[in-house]
């Protein structure tokens, strides 16, 4: 399979689905998911500050997490595995405001999401999997925040049977203690 990148604008206003140049022969494969020149000469101006690196286990769901000031624009991409990714609006004055997008990201299809600042981000690892986490701010701990996975206003529609069921979620302490949507909502940052 060989591919160059291509730019996917979704519904949500700055919420972008890019497929990734991928190159593949008898050795394997060749990847790139970043350039600045690319990214720029397709109207999206994206300046890296840091890089992360998750791995997660089958099960595990990271998020919805934010930074409240400095809001962290973020290129995610699962290098190794494959995750149920989700992406939610807040920006109060956004048409898609406490909507969800998801997407499915694995090692393989080379997908990658570019979210904006604004948005909370959070995915489920349907099996053993590593994501990349290029971020356009860097990341302030006294600024780090989230929203609770399954916090009903939201609704978000975690496919939990394709792990097993309720029991199988793996969480941290921090992820389990965030706020709802409705806390956030009367704290409005964005």
């Amino acid at each position: 399979m060989n591919q160059k990148f291509s730019f996917h604008e979704t519904e949500f206003p700055g919420l972008i689905e890019i497929t990734s140049f991928n190159m593949e022969d008898s050795r394997g494969c060749f990847t790139k998911d970043y350039s600045k020149e690319i990214f720029q000469s397709n109207g999206i101006p994206y300046h890296l500050a840091e890089v992360f690196y998750s791995s997660s286990h089958k099960g595990v769901i990271r998020g919805l997490h934010f930074q409240r000031v400095k809001a962290q624009p973020k290129l995610v991409r699962c290098i190794c595995g494959h995750i149920w990714d989700v992406a939610v609006d807040l920006r109060k004055d956004s048409p898609t405001y406490k909507k969800w997008k998801c997407f499915e990201l694995t090692g393989q299809n080379c997908v990658e999401v570019l979210i904006p600042a604004g948005f909370a981000h959070g995915f489920l690892a349907l099996e053993e999997s590593i994501v990349s986490y290029k971020c356009a701010e860097i990341f302030y701990g006294e600024y780090d925040d989230g929203i609770i996975w399954n916090d009903p206003d939201l609704a978000v529609a975690w496919p939990i049977e394709r792990i097993g069921d309720v029991g199988s979620i793996i969480l941290s302490d921090k992820d389990n203690r965030l706020r709802s949507f409705a806390e956030f909502e009367t704290q409005m940052v964005f």
